[in-house]
Order: structure tokens, then C-alpha cells, then sequence
């Protein structure tokens, strides 16, 4: 079987100050392919060894920012998916008042928050990861949701709303699970202790409602704008 990387090496000083032999990469279609197929696959390890898994992810260079997206368009479509083939008796939709454009902004726009606002947070507690990386280790951290609501969508067709309490407690065991990835995630990128790493994690979650009231005051601002010089556009065709 070929390879994906080629047999020469060479020393690098990486973003977190190690020095260490990395082997050149092998830039064919098939290298690539075996390249997304081994960093896709490594986001099952990171599930059961989340301490070293995210510390390879990125130290180590395990991840891809196409298995990273990967991930999250799979964990969309589940979300997606949930809507229509959950059973009525769990989930009822009223598809006359769902935009799904708007549905999966719900998703995407959170998860745009706590990059940013977990990225812009790193000067002040002197983390290591760089947007990038704050991208891919939380996206690998979405594995555990469409892994576990993808069967508890099938199995909610089978069962009675008497044993529905399971499909609720399983549905919470996966956000909460999908949770602690992301804090262990965002720990080892970092390099952060366990107490500075809960710190951050509440400090980044602050960030959120500073960004989403910074952005509330801007859309403020300009719609006050445009109905202004709409209002004045108004008033000088009128005297005219």
C-alpha cells in the first residue's frame, strides 16, 4: 500500500515551539484521499482518548480542516434529518413555519460564536491554539451527536411514549457528551490546567453575549441609519 507521505523528512519549529522530524506529505490525489480518510477516522479516538486525541490533533497534525468539515455538514444533516423522521410522538414540526435556511444558521451561528469568542480570548489567558485549530477541535467535538441521534431518530419509530424517556435522556448524554470534547478539546489546544482551561471555557461563553450584543448595537445603528436617509429621500420628494 503507498504511502501518503514521501520517504524524506525534515526538522520543523512549529507554532508551539516543539522541534521535531516531519516526513513530507505526499500531494497526489490518492495521497490526499488516504490523508482525509486517516484524519476522519482519528475523530473516533478522539471520542474514547479525548486528552490525547486533541493533543495530537493538532500538535501532531491528526486533524484536516476537510475532516472537520465533514463532521459538521454530517452533523447538519442528522439535525435536519431529526425534523422529518423522528416520530410524531417526541417531535412535533409544523413544516409551514420552519425556514431551513434559518434552521441551520441556528447551528452554524452558535458555532461561529465560540470560535471567534474563543479565539479572541487567547492573548489575555495566553493560549496556544489559533483560530484554526479552535475550528477543527470543536467541530471533531460534534462527533458524538449524529453518532448517537442518528439511531435514537430510527428507534423513536419503534418504541411507545412510555419508553420515550429513553430517547430524551439519550438525546442529553450526546450534547452533554459533545460538551465535554469541546472543553477537553479547547484544554489541550491550549495548553491549558483543568481549573485556567473552566475558566476560559466561561470566559469564552461571555465573549458570546459581548459579540451577539455588539452585533445587536451594529444592526441597530445601521437600520437607524438606512430609515434615516430614507426618511430625508422621503422628505425632499415631497418638496419637490
Amino acid at each position: 500500500m503507498a504511502s501518503i507521505y514521501s520517504m524524506n523528512s525534515y526538522s520543523l519549529d512549529d507554532y508551539y515551539g516543539t522541534t521535531r522530524t516531519v516526513q513530507k506529505e505526499d500531494k497526489s490525489f490518492a495521497g490526499r484521499l488516504m490523508r482525509y480518510g486517516s484524519s476522519l477516522k482519528f475523530a473516533f479516538y478522539c471520542l474514547t482518548h479525548p486528552l490525547d486525541g486533541f493533543w495530537d490533533l493538532i500538535r501532531e497534525r491528526r486533524g484536516s480542516y476537510a475532516a472537520a468539515n465533514t463532521i459538521l455538514i454530517f452533523t447538519i444533516v442528522v439535525r435536519i434529518m431529526r425534523l422529518r423522521y423522528t416520530s410524531f410522538l417526541f417531535q412535533k414540526v409544523y413544516w409551514e413555519e420552519i425556514n431551513i435556511f434559518l434552521y441551520i444558521a441556528s447551528i452554524l451561528f452558535p458555532l461561529a460564536l465560540w470560535v471567534v469568542g474563543n479565539w479572541a480570548l487567547t492573548t489575555l489567558f495566553d493560549g496556544k491554539g489559533r483560530l484554526g485549530d479552535v475550528y477543527m477541535a470543536t467541530c471533531y467535538g460534534l462527533l458524538p451527536y449524529p453518532l448517537i441521534q442518528l439511531p435514537v431518530m430510527i428507534a423513536s419509530n419503534f418504541v411507545t411514549i412510555e419508553e420515550g424517556q429513553f430517547i430524551s435522556v439519550l438525546g442529553v448524554v450526546a450534547l452533554v457528551y459533545c460538551g465535554l470534547l469541546i472543553v477537553a478539546g479547547m484544554g489541550q489546544i491550549h495548553d491549558f490546567s483543568a481549573g485556567k482551561n473552566i475558566l476560559f471555557t466561561i470566559a469564552s461563553l461571555f465573549a458570546m453575549l459581548v459579540i451577539i450584543f455588539i452585533l445587536m448595537i451594529f444592526f441597530s445603528m445601521i437600520s437607524q441609519g438606512v430609515a434615516y436617509f430614507i426618511s430625508i429621500g422621503k422628505e425632499l420628494m415631497f418638496r419637490m
